[in-house]
């Protein structure tokens, strides 16, 4: 009886050993966390980034603010955490990750990574602009592994481009899909996120006429 008790003790305390030892560096969805520096500040309103295959469109510190309000900085930080709370040092950039949340901006090679691995107190960012075209008005989502964080439920921060198709290209095709925004309030060809598709944003689809995935 006694040996019964001791091998379920030390079976229990193996189970709760392994565990810890599962935890221990390996990201917690929930423990992790991620925001723009713009909402870090108190910002609430949704910010938009300009977008172009060939990452030649707006960094992160060049967010639009809606309805004319101009530039501010909605760089994303997130912080890489265990399930003891612990950070995680030089985790892979290309394993954190971001995406509209219903797909609708397209990176070039499929992802948007982290500009860096995660530094000694497991902090990384997404500073640079991006490789991407599409548009989505839906919810930022931070992705580690493939897996969406849960300690928010996305990032006011949504994406446009001259790339309207998505494919990889600026080309006649988008600026045909443009040309038919014009004088609307489409998200797709407000560049500028100032409520309103006009000659601004035109100057915007010239410049990028060619822009393509590297």
């Amino acid at each position: 009886m006694v040996l019964r008790k001791l091998m379920g003790l030390f079976a229990c305390a193996l189970v709760l050993g392994l565990a810890s030892f599962a935890a221990a560096g390996v990201p917690d969805l929930q423990e992790t966390t991620a925001n723009t520096v713009y909402a870090e500040g108190g910002g609430t309103e949704t910010l938009s980034l300009f977008n172009l295959p060939n990452g030649a469109g707006k960094a992160f510190t060049e967010a639009f603010l809606p309805a004319g309000g101009g530039e501010t900085d909605g760089t994303i930080n997130l912080t890489l955490r265990d399930g003891f709370g612990d950070p995680i040092p030089n985790f892979p950039a290309e394993d954190m990750w971001i995406s509209s949340q219903d797909n609708g901006m397209v990176p070039c090679g499929g992802t948007a990574g982290a500009n860096f691995n995660t530094n000694a107190a497991g902090e990384t960012s997404w500073v640079n602009p991006i490789f991407a075209g599409g548009y989505s008005s839906a919810l930022c989502i931070v992705y580690i592994n493939g897996d969406a964080l849960t300690s928010n439920g996305g990032l006011a921060l949504s994406f446009n481009s001259a790339d309207i198709s998505g494919d990889g290209v600026v080309n006649l095709t988008d600026a045909g899909f443009f040309t038919g925004y014009l004088g609307t309030t489409t998200y797709a060809g407000d560049y500028n996120n100032d409520g309103i598709v006009n000659i601004s944003d035109a100057g915007f689809m010239a410049n990028s006429l060619g822009a393509s995935c590297p």
